[in-house]
């Protein structure tokens, strides 16, 4: 019999572990351990958004979780979107309690460019006016940075769960929240080092997810060279609504390989 494994598994920008309920149950049933996070002011975590000073704050819970993890055991850590940025500096923080980091359709930063290329890059291929409905605040004055965004549901339905049931979307827009891209934290390269690369990384495609993000995906995945790159057909931008049953065979592969 396969032996247990843990998955983490971490959301992406204005989400919460909520939207892990599909896969988090596909994977328990096939008798695994699951832990979904609620990163600061996501979910249902206390704090606002206007409350974190910086990515760190907003990361804390996952950095304080990896370390409650007791030595000798290890995650298969599982990052969305937004999320893979979360994954990358708890693999650099934590690498020998990390057996796999999965990027699912998500930020994957890499030695083979800068960090900061990487919201550069984002944002180039996606730029404001694509947005659509979603609200940004520079609650700062309007010179000053981002301080906090929220999905509105026009971009929701139409670039993020336009191939999910329903009642998955209906969920979504009574649960998001305002996140923060964090654009005045200086990120740099010295923030990740060979512990980072050390973790062995999978690179998860959605082939239905909207074209600025698939885009984006394989210019990471080029620049980043992951140990494999997995490509999940018909599943829009939130997989594990769309196509949760093929997400759970992809994750339970990785992990029989990797741990």
């Amino acid at each position: 019999m396969e032996s247990k494994k843990h998955f983490v598994l971490v959301h992406g920008a204005c989400h919460g572990a909520w939207c892990w309920y599909k896969l988090a149950t596909l994977l328990r049933l096939a008798g695994h351990r699951v832990t979904a996070l609620d990163l600061a002011a996501s979910g249902v975590h206390p704090k606002r958004i206007d409350e974190l000073g910086s990515f760190a704050d907003y990361n804390q819970p996952l950095m304080e979780f990896m370390g409650s993890v007791p030595p000798g055991e290890r995650v298969v850590l599982v990052g969305h979107s937004y999320g893979g940025l979360s994954l990358a500096f708890a693999m650099e923080a934590f690498p020998e309690k990390v057996s796999a980091g999965v990027f699912v359709t998500a930020v994957m930063p890499g030695r083979g460019y800068p960090l900061s290329d990487l919201g550069r890059e984002f944002f180039a291929r996606h730029p404001p006016e694509s947005f659509l409905d979603t609200i940004f605040k520079h609650d700062d004055g309007p010179e000053n940075h981002l301080t906090s965004t929220t999905f509105g549901p026009e971009y929701m339905s139409s670039k993020m769960y336009n191939l999910s049931p329903p009642e998955d979307f209906t969920l979504a827009t009574m649960l998001v929240r305002p996140t923060s891209w964090f654009l005045k934290d200086k990120l740099d390269d010295s923030m990740l080092s060979e512990r980072y690369e050390s973790v062995r990384r999978v690179y998860v495609v959605c082939e239905e997810d909207f074209a600025h993000m698939v885009d984006y995906q394989w210019w990471m995945i080029q620049k980043s060279s992951p140990e494999e790159v997995k490509v999940i057909e018909g599943a829009d931008h939130m997989v594990m609504m769309s196509k949760p049953k093929e997400l759970c065979e992809c994750l339970l592969n990785v992990a029989s390989k990797f741990t």
